[in-house]
């Protein structure tokens, strides 16, 4: 009875966890937003401790932090941020394109996968949401290049700050067709095994994608009302 009932639980605080996400990635809760127990939990309709253990994972991902005797808040990036995040993602992604020659043929075919898989979603006109979901899977999959799990492991703790400054892009800046069309040319270079300019190509890539998300966090945006 009682392990029925904590896998309930834990089923419920993820569920609350991931519908907090959302409302982060598509831009709902915009940066600096409170987050109040008592309110989220009336919203949603579950207990104020269920909304203190997930607002607890959203601190550990870095997508809320705790703020001295004002309670928990959605994370507003720093530029300093911005850059740490770049400079891992830069040595992950790289390690991936350089791992090309002697990657295995499933993890090339995940690769493959993941950018059909974005090109879908863009020309689909779908939720930003859903298109930085998938743009993210392509980055992911050059880090799979590797076939390490430990690098994975490291991708994927980053994927949560990179979404949440990736939001911020998509408001922006709308070009998807671009992004596409940048990273069919990272994959033709891979398939023609010319991984020196692949990678530069990334560093590039990189580069203007660090640029924007530095850019976007620095303009003003229009703030919901809290959530108090």
């Amino acid at each position: 009875m009682y392990e029925t009932l904590q896998f309930e639980h834990s089923s419920t605080v993820e569920r609350v966890v991931d519908e907090l996400r959302r409302a982060l990635f598509d831009g709902e809760l915009a940066p600096g937003t409170p987050l109040r127990e008592v309110a989220l939990a009336d919203a949603i309709g579950v207990s104020r401790s269920t909304i203190r253990e997930a607002l607890g994972t959203l601190v550990a991902e870095g997508l809320a932090v705790r703020q001295p005797n004002r309670g928990v808040a959605v994370n507003s990036l720093k530029a300093a941020d911005v850059r740490d995040v770049g400079k891992a993602r830069a040595a992950l992604e790289t390690a991936g394109v350089q791992a090309w020659p002697t990657a295995r043929a499933s993890d090339k075919d995940a690769l493959r996968r993941a950018f059909a898989d974005y090109t879908r979603t863009a020309e689909s006109g779908t939720n930003s949401s859903d298109l930085t979901a998938a743009h993210l899977g392509v980055h992911r999959a050059l880090v799979g290049l590797t076939g390490s799990e430990r690098l994975l492991a490291m991708a994927d703790a980053l994927a949560a700050e990179i979404r949440l400054a990736l939001a911020h892009v998509a408001r922006v800046r709308r070009n998807s067709g671009e992004q596409v069309a940048a990273h069919r040319v990272l994959l033709t270079l891979l398939e023609g095994g010319d991984v020196e300019a692949a990678v530069a190509e990334l560093r590039d890539h990189l580069t203007h994608a660090e640029t924007s998300m530095l850019e976007a966090i620095k303009r003003p945006r229009r703030r919901k009302a809290d959530i108090q």
